[in-house]
């Protein structure tokens, strides 16, 4: 096992290796089409987390939370979730539990849409309360990609979508085997702009899946997940030289 994975380390091999960020993946397990594995969510954030780890030494990566908050995906045909009010007391302990380890650099690698606010209420609460942590959260890593890559380099609906173009080639790159192609399926919705509307998924797609998923490809895969594991590199050898500060005081 590679031992960036804490949960296959002694505690003596643990303080020998000397970690100073923890990365922590947080996904979800729900319905992905028809096509796509139910912790797809998990899954993908769980290897971005890992690629991040093998080229920052002093990363460790926490086991991974299968269950976020999936109320919105009960159209599907399995799901477990959790409350909002929950996630965020799971992602507090959570974040106490790092905290209490002596681990003051936090990364979250997030995969599932729905963990968004309970994140940012966990995040800035804890913050208040232990001034020295840094937590940073990649919040939508399935937006990156097409702010990143060349125009046009997605075929439908700028790569996004539940189960779509972007999220299945993804997972055709890291885990084809459990990729089904030949169900794949998806619906375009349509979304007015400048609000954000609370929608449930039922009124996005019938088949689960919103985008185009047959446009995806291993190839994509991979060039996204180059991509995203860069940024989240990046923000870490950027924030190793200003000595994890930011702000005002950096300057």
């Amino acid at each position: 096992m590679d031992e960036y994975l804490v949960e296959g380390l002694t505690s003596s091999r643990f303080k020998e290796k000397g970690f100073e960020i923890a990365l922590v993946a947080v996904g979800s397990t729900e319905t992905h089409g028809s096509h796509l594995p139910l912790s797809t969510d998990t899954y993908v954030a769980y290897e971005i987390a890992k690629a991040v780890a093998k080229q920052i030494k002093k990363a460790f990566v926490a086991p991974p939370l299968f269950f976020g908050m999936s109320e919105h995906y009960r159209q599907g045909a399995f799901f477990i979730s959790l409350k909002p009010e929950n996630l965020i007391s799971v992602l507090t302990d959570i974040f106490d539990s790092i905290y209490s380890n002596g681990i003051t650099r936090i990364i979250m690698i997030n995969g599932h849409d729905g963990n968004i606010a309970p994140l940012e209420v966990a995040g800035r609460n804890f913050k208040v309360h232990h001034k020295d942590v840094v937590i940073a959260v990649l919040e939508k890593w399935w937006e990156l990609p097409g702010k990143v890559l060349p125009e046009g380099f997605f075929e439908v609906w700028e790569g996004l979508g539940h189960a779509g173009e972007g999220e299945t080639s993804m997972c055709l790159h890291l885990f084809p085997g459990l990729v089904e192609m030949d169900k794949a399926k998806g619906r375009v919705p349509y979304l007015p702009k400048n609000l954000d509307v609370k929608w449930d998924f039922s009124e996005l797609t019938d088949t689960v899946a919103t985008g185009d998923p047959t446009k995806a490809t291993a190839e994509k895969g991979k060039k996204m997940m180059e991509v995203v594991v860069d940024a989240v590199v990046s923000f870490i050898e950027e924030m190793d030289e200003k000595k994890w500060q930011y702000g005002f005081k950096t300057f």
